[in-house]
């Protein structure tokens, strides 16, 4: 429910033979649907529906032919920074790239917090939408203000964890935070935020890891409900 397989928008995927090549492994590991999810952010992706369904359809028709039987839907990953900001407040729910229309995927710089997250993720709200927050374990600002996760829990917003954190190919402290937030149930959706080939391998190594499994164990995602 969070990749960056669509090719060419983003810092993702380049080509639509890598895309393909992409899935195909992913449909190996187990996987029947992906939804991809673009960065959309001001000037540096400047993505929309207009840009984003193309591909869509361009990579079903593709898929097709090479006969990989996975589902693949798009969304959009939104920074929320003052465009965006400025964006739910004049828009309507349907203006928005959604995921199963119901859930949007946003995200935050690795710098600093947004600084007006809890008046957009109330107008979210207030617009009928459940914002997920992706990958709050690589906000390292909140790594020693546990209390903020649950803030975000109490507001109405989902959280959704990155399962290459768990890899630790992120580093130490991130996965750190990601088995706590695991343990501490307050993660909602897993994702892969999947962009290049070492984001495969690490994946690949981390199907293999029965450490991962034990992780998992007991902790039910809300990932079918995307099906």
């Amino acid at each position: 429910m969070h990749s960056h397989l669509l090719p060419g928008l983003d810092d993702g995927v380049k080509e639509m033979e890598t895309s393909i090549a992409y899935i195909r492994q992913l449909h190996e590991l187990g996987y029947s649907k992906l939804i991809c999810t673009p960065h959309i952010l001001s000037d540096i992706y400047p993505n929309s529906r207009q840009t984003i369904l193309p591909k869509l359809y361009a990579l079903r028709e593709e898929l097709a032919k090479a006969n990989i039987p996975v589902k693949v839907e798009a969304a959009a990953e939104y920074m929320m920074d003052h465009e965006f900001a400025e964006l739910v407040e004049r828009s309507k729910k349907e203006d928005l790239l959604t995921i199963s229309n119901q859930y949007i995927l946003v995200e935050m710089s690795y710098l600093a917090a947004s600084p007006h997250v809890e008046q957009i993720i109330f107008n979210l709200r207030m617009l009928g939408l459940q914002p997920i927050l992706a990958h709050p374990e690589r906000y390292n600002y909140y790594h020693h203000n546990f209390e903020q996760y649950e803030r975000f829990k109490e507001l109405g917003c989902k959280l959704q964890l990155n399962l290459l954190s768990l890899s630790g190919g992120y580093g130490p402290h991130v996965k750190k935070t990601g088995e706590k937030l695991l343990k501490n149930g307050l993660i909602d959706f897993v994702g892969t935020d999947m962009h290049h080939e070492m984001h495969m391998k690490m994946l690949q190594k981390l199907a293999s890891t029965k450490d991962f499994y034990e992780l998992m164990e007991g902790h039910e995602m809300l990932n079918k409900r995307l099906m």
